[in-house]
């Protein structure tokens, strides 16, 4: 009864924002691909009887997370397979691209019959899910089925936990089915507790995110980067990343605040959402009137065997010197590896901040706003180490931009705490790893003791 209560309360849901879907998908393009593996759970089926692990990944930077455990359990048990599963769309072209031995698909709509159809068409061994993305009637048609369901690198912010809380039966309802709950940290923990979850199959294992992240600015995707975009030593990157607007707007006015003093110093645009590209492009070239590099545009000369532009070697002539745009997916990751200082975006806005960890593991000097509550744990650490600034306004990024600029080795030092907590900070990965593992062996081992024995 109650698997049909929600159908209705979701399908009441759907039709609310229907209008709004297809606005969204006429003027943008969004929300147009795996209708048919969402409403219906029509996803491949999966064939043979090799054991498998489903994880699911909302988007795009939850993909990203998957991959050292990935790279972990495809070492420890060459015979599993993988499924992911995604919401978005932007998150199932980054995980094709980076997981192209796994197989990928649209996570269904929480209807009893879209879970039921896409859990019996894959059959996993087990599920895992990224951060906090429980639907009832998944957790429950799982838990029908017998499939043991994870929570990795579990974490509940302040906001959703006094949401949960309101409704704290039917979360408690989804808790109690979870075989394990692995989650960042002890506040987390507590917070999973006070939901209903029981204590014992809570797990403390930190974070994944910081066992992900590159702190070699001479990686291979770094490099190619730095040398497609023309970059070179004597250059300093200014990169606002992960941003929203008019966020943008607040990175370029800082750039031509401090640009006639420091025309060595480049701007790098990474919009957050691919939606926005055309936007940011226009905001360059129209309302600033100025010289704009596209990233997509650098890649098309580049499969073309064309030279790579140099625009951006001008060091003389900053009124010259263009604005580039990383209007790519999937390679923020690697650009932060050219910042000098970076500023993490979402975060001057209502959004709650974007990952500054990774920015942090190079090395940058991290600046952002003061709406970082999806990140208050990280936040807390850099800011507890003098390994990050927050500014308030636009005018403060400005101030703590030409600050750094002035005194270079201040960004340094600040650089080298940064790097050094999330080095520090490793670990989570290989915890996460031994507790799979752990509950696909149990899986295993029930499913065996449950097969009829010859006479």
């Amino acid at each position: 009864m109650l698997g049909w209560l929600l159908n209705l309360a979701y399908l009441a849901l759907l039709a609310a924002i229907t209008p709004w879907l297809v606005l969204k998908s006429v003027t943008q393009g969004k929300y147009r691909q795996g209708w048919a593996e969402k409403l219906w759970g029509t996803v491949p089926v999966r064939r043979g009887d090799r054991p498998c692990l489903w994880l699911h990944a909302v988007s795009v930077g939850e993909v990203l997370q998957l991959r050292p455990i990935v790279e972990g359990l495809m070492r420890q048990q060459p015979d599993l397979e993988f499924v992911i599963s995604v919401t978005t769309s932007t998150g199932y072209g980054v995980a094709c691209e980076r997981y192209p031995q796994c197989r990928v698909v649209y996570y269904p709509l929480d209807f009893t019959w879209s879970v039921a159809r896409a859990l019996d068409r894959l059959r996993p061994t087990a599920i895992a899910l990224v951060e906090l993305e429980l639907w009832p009637n998944f957790v429950f048609a799982a838990a029908t089925r017998r499939i043991p369901v994870m929570l990795i690198n579990g974490r509940i912010t302040e906001r959703s936990f006094r949401g949960y809380l309101r409704i704290r039966p039917l979360v408690q309802a989804m808790l109690v089915r979870l075989r394990r709950l692995l989650v960042q940290n002890e506040v987390y923990a507590a917070r999973f507790s006070r939901l209903g979850a029981a204590r014992n199959r809570i797990t403390v294992t930190g974070s994944i995110k910081f066992d992900g992240v590159q702190t070699d600015r001479n990686n291979p995707r770094t490099c190619e980067l730095r040398q497609l975009l023309g970059l070179d030593g004597a250059d300093r990157v200014f990169i606002a990343g992960s941003t929203q607007a008019p966020e943008e707007q607040y990175a370029i006015d800082a750039w031509l605040a401090v640009r006639n003093d420091h025309p060595d110093l480049k701007l790098i645009l990474v919009p957050r959402h691919k939606e926005r590209f055309e936007e940011v492009a226009r905001l360059v070239t129209e309302n600033y009137k100025l010289p704009l590099l596209r990233r997509s545009q650098l890649l098309a000369n580049a499969d073309s065997d064309l030279a790579p532009p140099t625009q951006l070697r001008t060091p003389h002539s900053a009124l010259h010197t263009p604005v580039l745009l990383l209007d790519t997916l999937g390679e923020l990751s690697a650009c932060w590896g050219l910042a000098d200082i970076a500023f993490v975006g979402g975060s001057l806005t209502q959004r709650g901040g974007q990952n500054m960890i990774e920015p942090a593991a190079y090395g940058a000097a991290v600046l952002f706003g003061p709406n970082t509550w999806n990140f208050k744990d990280v936040v807390e650490l850099l800011l507890g180490q003098e390994a990050a600034v927050v500014v308030h306004n636009p005018s403060e990024l400005i101030e703590e931009l030409r600050q750094l600029l002035a005194d270079p080795e201040r960004g340094r030092r600040r650089g080298k705490r940064a790097q050094a907590l999330v080095v520090n900070q490793r670990g989570a990965t290989e915890r996460t790893l031994d507790l799979i593992n752990s509950t696909l062996a149990e899986t295993r081992r029930t499913a065996a003791e449950r097969q009829p024995r010859a006479a």
